[in-house]
């Protein structure tokens, strides 16, 4: 599969589908306690979370030029709701009057993050000791924990509370994966059409090194392609370990996302 595109474009429109649909499910909870705001610009997007600082949940993702002039409006709009919001710019998406109104308002790039692809395709099984389930109600718990677990979520049971509607969710797949029989990881499949967004995968440190984040991204990729999906996509800090993992099994650098920010004055 040689990158275009239209692959580029794939692939930021199912991972912002996949933000849009995560956000959404804690803007429905009563009052909106996290103060979720989502707007659409074109194939764009723009996410904000008052109460949640989280830098995926914050930010403005896909602008082209032909919205270069909403810039200084979705600046204000971050700086209205006290977040430190940012600006993906993504090669391969025309945007160079973006960063050129981004610079004149002091933002420059402050982090890198790899987006890689690949052709949804079978994969091999995992090791004996390794093995991958789908999550349902009876495993939910044990899904969200592993979770908590493997992103070092401070307050769990505040968390689990929020998010137990993600079993069920339209496009969403959760994953358990089981290092000799024990939680030790878990996993999100979004799937937008024939696109498929791997999201969210995490291992609990005390089962880190031993093929588990690898086994849970091929079943993801098997389960993509028997879906119907032609391409698989996924993101990771530029040269971490999970970059490395999504090498081995077999997806490409697709691009190189530069977050913009402002330093605080």
């Amino acid at each position: 599969m040689v990158p275009a595109r239209d692959i580029v474009l794939r692939a930021l429109r199912a991972e912002g589908l996949y933000t849009q649909s995560r956000l959404a499910l804690l803007e429905q909870l009563p009052a909106n306690p996290v103060g979720v705001e989502q707007r659409r610009l074109g194939e764009a997007f723009a996410f904000s979370a008052r109460h949640l600082p989280i830098d995926s949940f914050n930010r403005v993702v896909g602008l082209t030029d032909d919205h270069a002039d909403a810039v200084p409006e979705l600046i204000r709009w971050f700086e209205d709701r006290s977040i430190q919001g940012r600006f993906e710019v993504v090669p391969g998406v025309d945007s160079p009057a973006v960063t050129k109104t981004l610079a004149h308002h002091g933002y420059s790039p402050s982090r890198f993050h790899a987006l890689l692809y690949g052709e949804a395709r079978p994969a091999p099984a995992p090791a004996a000791d390794i093995t991958v389930e789908g999550v349902d109600a009876a495993t939910l718990e044990t899904f969200l924990d592993t979770y908590a677990a493997g992103w070092g979520i401070p307050e769990p049971e505040g968390f689990k509370r929020n998010v137990r509607g993600w079993l069920g969710r339209p496009g969403w797949t959760l994953y358990l994966g089981r290092y000799r029989n024990e939680a030790a990881g878990e996993a999100i499949l979004f799937m937008d059409g024939a696109t498929g967004y791997c999201a969210d995968s995490s291992v609990n440190p005390a089962y880190r090194g031993r093929g588990v984040h690898q086994a849970l991204l091929r079943r993801r990729i098997a389960d993509a392609a028997a879906s119907g999906a032609d391409l698989i996509c996924a993101e990771a800090d530029f040269l971490s370990t999970s970059h490395r993992n999504m090498i081995r099994a077999g997806l490409s650098l697709l691009t190189i996302k530069s977050a913009w920010t402002r330093s605080p004055s």
